[in-house]
């Protein structure tokens, strides 16, 4: 059983572990030759966090562009190690295929804690704003039947290069995170609270994205930060993120 608190300076924790479930598209996943901010949230955790815990969910994988398929184990440092890649993230996955899977999630891995970074391919390929928000709270109600005290950390649509260049599509995603936000206010619950993480401070898709989407090492630092930032904050857990330095990446991978 989960012990949860809904004062900010309190910590979270779980009976033997708290497990927290990374929930994402293809900014989460990564693709071959990726660190991921998985990774880095994963060597934050494992500098700052009090109490035991897991990194859980029914994937481990990386996608991989030539097989256009989530087929690849290249992570850029191979000592990350095979527990702590689980996760629930998928190319090309959003909100729309996310909520109808996340129950399920929940229950197998004893999720405590979801770290969620959807939207902008939903908003890109599949549902206007308001759709997607409305997947965004089913999402939540979903995972809420698997755990009733379940708590989510939600990361707004950051900056992209098409909504640099599409100025409706901007607007969209300006717009969903109004939608998210009322979302988080709307259905937060001392038993199962929510957070709605800050975009990334200093985001720039010129120097911390690869190809205008995806982040490189600086990047997933960022993502890292924010989540690990936003629990820290909230909920007294961990430290502020301290970023490592960047190893060189791999060869970036096309979209």
């Amino acid at each position: 059983m989960s012990i949860v608190t809904s004062q900010a300076t309190a910590v979270i924790g779980h009976d033997d572990a708290m497990r927290f479930l990374p929930v994402g598209d293809s900014m989460t996943i990564g693709a071959t030759g990726d660190f991921t901010w998985r990774y880095r949230l994963w060597q934050h955790l494992e500098a700052v966090c009090p109490v035991p815990y897991e990194i859980v969910g029914p994937r481990t994988t990386l996608y991989d562009p030539e097989a256009n398929a989530p087929l690849s184990d290249a992570y850029a440092d191979p000592s990350f190690p095979p527990d702590a890649r689980r996760h629930l993230a998928g190319w090309g996955e959003g909100w729309l295929h996310m909520a109808p899977a996340i129950a399920d999630a929940v229950r197998a891995a004893e999720a405590d804690v979801l770290l969620v970074s959807l939207g902008l391919i939903d908003l890109g390929f599949y549902t206007d704003a308001e759709q997607t928000a409305a997947n965004a709270r089913a999402f939540i109600e979903a995972a809420r039947t698997a755990n009733p005290h379940i708590r989510m950390v939600l990361l707004p649509v950051i900056p992209n290069v098409r909504a640099e260049s599409d100025a409706p599509f901007a607007a969209s995603c300006a717009r969903f995170n109004e939608l998210l936000a009322k979302a988080v206010a709307d259905l937060d619950t001392p038993s199962s609270p929510l957070l709605l993480a800050s975009r990334p401070p200093g985001y720039d898709i010129h120097t911390d994205t690869y190809d205008g989407t995806h982040p490189g090492p600086t990047g997933e630092h960022l993502l890292a930060a924010a989540f690990a930032d936003a629990m820290h904050q909230a909920w007294g857990l961990g430290g502020p993120y301290a970023r490592l330095d960047a190893a060189p990446q791999a060869q970036p991978q096309p979209a």
